[in-house]
């Protein structure tokens, strides 16, 4: 592989690893601007139940002669705000329940996200390890190719160079078996 490709790769690998980063912070946020707004709009409404609450208890109480006057109509309120009240009592768990679960998960997101990014850094670790492997066997390969060119060569000039031997005039001293004078070769006749 090139080394221009390689880079290039490389900086796709940095450029999706940033990516993902970017994608995770965003993700992160929307989580906590969810969670938050849910929390605005559940404790205004569990502040009003508490208000109403507190408003309409000291009113009943007051308002006790005249029921009692009231007889039969006044049984009915009294049922409808005793049913009123538990459910009340019966929601104001249940709301503080909500925000603590909506709390719960939004921790769990973050958690998720934290994970998510911790997974996205170890691939991007271990891409860039295996494409060091992957370079160093490139480099390897292409040494052990460039030696076997080489021994190949050498495998068959070896002929033909024996054969010019013996089809190139010579003179008369290396026949006699004289070295030649730039090369350590004796010529056989």
């Amino acid at each position: 592989m090139p080394d221009d490709v390689f880079r290039i790769v490389i900086a796709a690998a940095v450029v999706l690893a940033c990516l993902a980063f970017l994608v995770q912070a965003g993700v992160s946020i929307a989580l906590y601007r969810v969670a938050r707004q849910m929390h605005a709009k559940i404790a205004p409404l569990v502040e009003s139940s508490e208000a109403l609450v507190a408003k309409a208890s000291p009113v009943i109480e007051q308002m006790g002669p005249v029921f009692q006057k009231a007889g039969p109509a006044v049984d009915k309120v009294n049922q409808i705000l005793a049913t009123t009240q538990r459910i009340l009592d019966d929601t104001r768990p249940r709301i503080a329940e909500i925000a603590a679960e909506a709390a719960a998960i939004a921790k769990s997101g973050h958690h998720q996200i934290d994970r998510l990014g911790n997974l996205v850094h170890d691939a991007s670790d271990r891409a860039r390890e295996r494409l060091e492997q992957i370079d160093q066997s490139v480099d390897s390969t292409i040494e052990q190719v460039g030696q076997v060119g080489d021994a190949m060569k050498r495998a068959v000039m070896r002929p033909v160079r024996e054969v010019n031997s013996v089809f190139v005039p010579r003179p008369p001293e290396v026949v006699r078996g004289l070295r030649h004078p730039g090369r350590g070769d004796v010529y056989l006749a």
